[in-house]
């Protein structure tokens, strides 16, 4: 039986085949879809301090919701690998965006240094999650990090076709409480 990592890295591969199979289209239109079903939940409505992320190609894109919302304080994640896969946090700011070696858009590092315990509600990009709220990252445990001691309310952001059944879990691993899809809000658990 292999273990845990080599299970994850394997259900990568197949989440990262799955999730491009989807295509462009489905993408953007499942996408405002999330941002919608977000943006009518109460528990938005009552954060004002909102970690999200922006995306990765492939992943659900919530810009729509940052740009639709600007009076929430939107945050944004930082990741620093050279720090032990440390991520600090800073305001939004579009104007402000620089590129991420791993891809991705991210504040500038001279923008203020927000506290993660300022953050109330916690947007949580992943490859797939499954209905227990466990996510597959991509393996840098950023998130799991971050999750560990967070005391807001988490919320997974994945397409329907990536809510898995069942993800292997690791002893470091810490599940979302809330998980959003195309399809709608669903609480996490048995």
């Amino acid at each position: 039986m292999p273990d845990v990592a080599e299970q994850k890295q394997q259900l990568r591969r197949l989440c990262r085949q799955i999730r491009k199979g989807l295509g462009d289209a489905a993408q953007q239109k499942a996408s405002l879809s999330i941002c919608a079903s977000i943006a009518s939940w109460s528990v938005f409505h009552r954060s004002s301090v909102i970690l999200a992320y922006m995306p990765i190609p492939g992943e659900a894109c919530l810009i729509p919701l940052l740009e639709r919302h600007p009076k929430k304080r939107w945050i944004l994640p930082r990741i620093i690998p050279e720090e032990n896969h440390r991520m600090v946090f800073h305001p939004y700011d579009a104007g402000r965006l620089v590129r991420h070696p791993f891809g991705m858009a991210e504040p500038a590092p001279d923008l203020p240094i927000i506290p993660p315990g300022e953050v109330q509600l916690a947007l949580v990009p992943g490859l797939a999650f499954d209905r227990l709220g466990r996510r597959l990252g991509y393996g840098g445990g950023y998130f799991d990090r971050f999750l560990r001691d967070f005391t807001g309310v988490s919320l997974g952001v994945i397409f329907q076709a990536l809510l898995l059944e069942h993800i292997p879990c690791g002893e470091h691993d810490v599940p979302v409480e809330w998980i959003v899809t195309e399809m709608g809000l669903l609480h996490a658990g048995p």
